[in-house]
């Protein structure tokens, strides 16, 4: 992911699941839509195995607060918390620099 923003914030969501992932895909998705039209939304990647990691990349630190705030990511969170993880953990950094490679 090459932005012209830096710099800029990264927020590092990884979780573990329970064993209840009823609707969680569908939630997944529809926090993930509902984020891209969040000002200050920059990107976000994903991948999940026994540990789930997501990391959205954003503006600034008011986006991110705005983002936390949003009625239906609230809404997502409880859900989260009452069903779905055993464990989550977030982590907020400021990216300085990044550069990548493309074969």
């Amino acid at each position: 992911m090459k932005t012209d923003f830096t710099p800029y914030y990264a927020v590092i969501f990884t979780s573990i699941q329970t064993e209840d992932t009823e609707g969680y895909a569908e939630m997944a998705e529809q926090m993930e839509n509902l984020a891209k039209d969040q000002t200050g939304f920059i990107s976000i990647d994903s991948a999940r195995n026994a540990i789930g990691i997501t990391v959205s990349y954003w503006e600034s630190l008011e986006a991110i607060q705005q983002w936390k705030q949003h009625t239906d990511h609230l809404v997502a969170q409880q859900k989260g918390i009452k069903n779905w993880y055993a464990y989550y953990n977030v982590k907020i950094c400021k990216v300085e620099r990044e550069y990548s490679f493309e074969k």
